[in-house]
């Protein structure tokens, strides 16, 4: 009754947010109770129906790119927002691992007391999640099965630009193959209205969704996170990105030009390459190696002096995209150092052959994920570790860090039992 009553006084977006919010913790005691066989099978019917019907799929996606274009979105956005047939089929590849993932133990014994009882931790749900993300219709199913993974329901926020194609996902795919097995198929609930009064309505439910995934970069990230505290809303947030690329001495120029090519597949992803550091001392050796990858790439170097940060995010930078920052450091702790003072702490490479040296540079970067000889778009849930994503967190807390799965997604119960007789 009070929910009912306190909806006439909230803004439009508020309330219908709200609703939604009441919706899901409806649906969400039959998620858990409905169990993994029923979900796994809701998951696997959801994969059969994104191959079925795909036409209608990439219709919807259609009309929100065309509409995109006309509105004048950057290429990298377009990119983010547009769905082909292939990666329909990786969605619907990643349901269909994610269903036959075996889940970890519900509990495990922890210890026994001195005084006999025997103490368990225990995985509970958390009931409702939320997920802000923007124009990204793929996010819908990553982390609405992510969120039916960890027995929860969800309620998801998108933009505009996706609105159209991510109401297509949930309705012919996500929602019928909820209610085919049993499982509530109000567990997913999308925002139907877009605007940023929405995204700012679902952090401040805390009684209602406790937690809210935030996918997406820049200040209306870093906004929504301080929102959700400010109301008591636990935020996972990725705010920025950016992949850093450090050419040691020691490198080798096959390996220098794999990684910048490799690194820059697509421009519009948070985990590409987007600050590259050189030794001083073998700048001139490796630099025109790193240029001729770039200009094969189409990209445009930013050279010193530079008129913005090092780690100013060309992602984000509608227009300019294809731009990758250069720089030169003396050394791998300093190359670490930088990228971690530079950048949101993402992801780095190392390019090296000198073994002491990529051991330095990975002891002294403190970042998200670190790799040697390997591109940083490997930091991503399904590629690391074969589960779709909810999102990359970035924090320098304790708490899941890198990228979130469903394993992640769950509270911390102690059950201690009576003593054995």
């Amino acid at each position: 009754m009070s929910s009912s009553l306190d909806s006439r006084t909230e803004a439009p977006e508020s309330a219908v947010v709200r609703e939604a919010a009441l919706r899901a913790a409806a649906a969400a005691p039959g998620v858990r109770a409905a169990g993994g066989p029923a979900v796994d099978a809701a998951l696997r019917t959801a994969a059969t129906l994104l191959r079925e019907k795909s036409p209608l799929l990439l219709e919807a996606n259609h009309v929100d790119v065309t509409a995109a274009e006309q509105n004048g979105m950057a290429p990298g956005l377009l990119d983010r927002l547009r769905l082909t047939p292939e990666r329909l089929a990786d969605m619907a590849t990643q349901l269909d691992v994610l269903a036959a993932t075996p889940e970890p133990p519900l509990q495990r014994e922890v210890r026994t007391l001195p005084t006999g009882e025997r103490v368990f931790e225990r995985r509970v749900p958390v009931g409702v999640i939320g997920a802000v993300f923007e124009a990204r219709p793929n996010v819908t199913v990553d982390v609405a099965s992510q969120v039916l993974k960890a027995r929860s329901a969800a309620v998801l926020r998108t933009g505009a630009a996706a609105l159209g194609s991510a109401t297509a996902l949930v309705e012919l795919v996500l929602a019928p193959a909820l209610e085919q097995h049993g499982v509530p198929a109000d567990a997913v609930q999308l925002v139907p209205v877009p605007g940023h009064a929405g995204a700012d309505a679902l952090v401040g439910l805390p009684d209602l969704v406790p937690l809210v995934v935030v996918r997406g970069s820049g200040e209306v990230t870093r906004r929504l996170s301080a929102l959700g505290a400010a109301a008591g809303t636990r935020v996972l947030a990725h705010a920025d990105g950016g992949g850093v690329l450090y050419l040691h001495a020691s490198a080798d120029e096959d390996d220098v030009a794999r990684l910048v090519t490799e690194s820059t597949d697509r421009l519009g992803v948070c985990n590409r390459l987007n600050l590259l550091l050189i030794d001083a001392d073998a700048h001139d050796r490796l630099w025109p190696v790193a240029e001729e990858a770039l200009a094969d790439r189409g990209i445009t170097p930013s050279l010193a002096p530079h008129d913005h940060p090092l780690g100013h995010e060309w992602a984000l930078d509608a227009g300019a995209e294809a731009h990758v920052t250069v720089a030169t450091v003396d050394g791998p702790v300093d190359a670490a150092l930088t990228a971690v003072r530079e950048t949101s702490g993402l992801a780095a490479c190392v390019c090296a052959t000198d073994a002491d040296a990529a051991e330095r540079f990975i002891d002294a970067y403190t970042g998200t994920g670190v790799f040697w000889n390997t591109t940083t778009r490997l930091l991503d849930g399904y590629k690391l570790l074969g589960l779709p994503e909810t999102g990359i967190n970035v924090d320098h807390t304790p708490g899941p860090r890198g990228p979130v799965t469903y394993v992640d997604l769950s509270l911390r119960q102690f059950v201690v039992l009576p003593p054995h007789d």
